[in-house]
């Protein structure tokens, strides 16, 4: 089986003496939700850029469902975040656009015929919740309402990865735990999730893989894991 997310002796260097990751070994099997951990400073934030090519390793090897990434072509990135859908701790939406529009822009960028938007947009609205809201402005959502459009908008290419950076960072601890019900309702699809979190609470809760970075190494690695820091 090909690793969906294997990143070989990766290290990122920004000056000479400061290192975002240090000489890192890594494999993440397709299907597998996995949490990534660490204080801030920890390298949690490089890893996730490394996987979207947002950054790229000083030395070592990145790839992605058997793509190697480490140099990506910049025309190829487009296809490479098709793959791998994200969700970040600020919900960037679109505030003149409606939950329907923010959830098509991502269809429209990519060149998608209008059939397939009417189509697509409509079956991830449901999947996270929001079939009933598709007609709303973003602020007339909730904060967790607000995470839902951008994990719809994540979704809409049928990703092989859902990589979420502190999804829940911005939300209760009501609104936080039906997201991660959400992703792992989506994991039971067959994606792979990639949870970065400083959340003890969520990680602990979970009884999934964590992986745990300090100064830029992997410390632990440990099947129904915890935080441990």
């Amino acid at each position: 089986m090909i690793d969906m997310i294997y990143l070989e002796s990766v290290s990122k260097a920004y000056t000479s003496d400061v290192f975002g990751l240090r000489n890192i070994s890594l494999r993440i099997k397709p299907g597998e939700f996995v949490s990534i951990v660490g204080h801030s400073g920890a390298g949690k934030t490089t890893l996730a850029k490394m996987l979207i090519a947002e950054e790229q390793p000083t030395k070592g090897k990145v790839t992605i469902g058997g793509w190697d990434i480490t140099n990506i072509p910049k025309q190829d990135v487009p296809y490479l975040r098709r793959q791998i859908g994200v969700v970040f701790q600020d919900f960037k939406l679109l505030p003149k656009k409606t939950v329907y529009e923010n959830v098509a822009f991502a269809l429209e960028v990519a060149s998608e015929p209008s059939k397939r938007i009417r189509e697509v947009v409509p079956n991830v609205l449901q999947i996270v919740g929001l079939e009933g809201k598709h007609n709303r402005f973003p602020n007339q959502l909730s904060g967790g309402e607000q995470q839902r459009v951008v994990i719809a908008r994540s979704l809409v290419h049928r990703p092989k990865i859902l990589l979420a950076d502190e999804p829940t960072g911005n939300l209760d601890t009501m609104n936080a735990q039906e997201i991660i019900d959400l992703l792992l309702k989506i994991n039971t699809f067959g994606t792979t999730v990639v949870l970065v979190t400083h959340n003890r609470e969520v990680v602990n809760a979970l009884r999934r893989r964590v992986i745990t970075l300090s100064q830029g190494d992997i410390i632990s690695d440990h099947e129904e894991g915890k935080y441990l820091l």
